[in-house]
C-alpha cells in the first residue's frame, strides 16, 4: 500500500515520526508531498498534491498534517472524490473510515501528541469501511460534488 503524506512547516518533525512509524510497523511505502523544512509553507499546496494523489490512485490513502489538521484538511476535502476526516482522537478516525469510508486524515501537530498521533492512525489504517447501509451515505455525498 502507498500512503500520500503532506504537512506544513509547523508538522515536519510530526510527518517524519509518523512516516517512519508507517514504513516500520506495516511496511507500507510513504509518497512525500510536503515540506521538509520549517521555513514559512502554504498547507493547502500539500493538502492539495496528496488528495491529488489520492483520488487519481498514485497512492491508496493520504494523510496530511499542519498546527490544527483543520486548514490541510478543508484544502484536501475542496478535492473530488476525497473524504478526509479532521481527527484528534482514535475513535473518529476508526469510524470514519468504517462508515465513511474516509480515504484521507488530518490531524495537528499542535493539538494532538505524538504518541496520539500513532494511535488515531493506527484505527485509520486498519479500520475497514463497512458499506451496506452506510453506502447510501457516501453515495449522498459523492453526488453532492457532481
Amino acid at each position: 500500500m502507498k500512503i500520500g503524506i503532506g504537512n506544513d512547516h509547523v508538522a515536519v518533525e510530526y510527518k517524519e515520526e509518523i512516516s517512519k512509524y508507517i514504513e516500520e510497523k506495516y511496511g507500507y511505502e510513504i509518497v512525500n508531498f510536503g515540506t521538509d523544512s520549517t521555513e514559512r509553507f502554504n498547507y493547502p499546496e500539500s493538502g492539495k498534491a496528496v488528495a491529488d494523489a489520492v483520488a487519481g490512485g498514485t497512492v491508496d490513502k493520504g494523510i496530511v498534517i499542519c498546527g490544527t489538521g483543520v486548514g490541510i484538511g478543508i484544502s484536501a476535502n475542496k478535492v473530488k472524490g476525497i473524504r478526509c476526516v479532521i481527527c484528534s482522537e482514535p475513535y473518529s478516525a476508526r469510524l470514519s473510515r468504517q462508515h465513511n469510508n474516509t480515504n484521507m486524515i488530518a490531524f495537528g501537530s499542535r493539538v494532538v501528541g505524538l504518541e496520539l498521533a500513532k494511535m488515531i492512525v493506527d484505527e485509520w489504517l486498519t479500520a475497514e469501511y463497512e458499506g451496506g447501509h452506510h453506502q447510501v451515505r457516501v453515495d449522498m455525498i459523492s453526488e453532492m460534488e457532481k
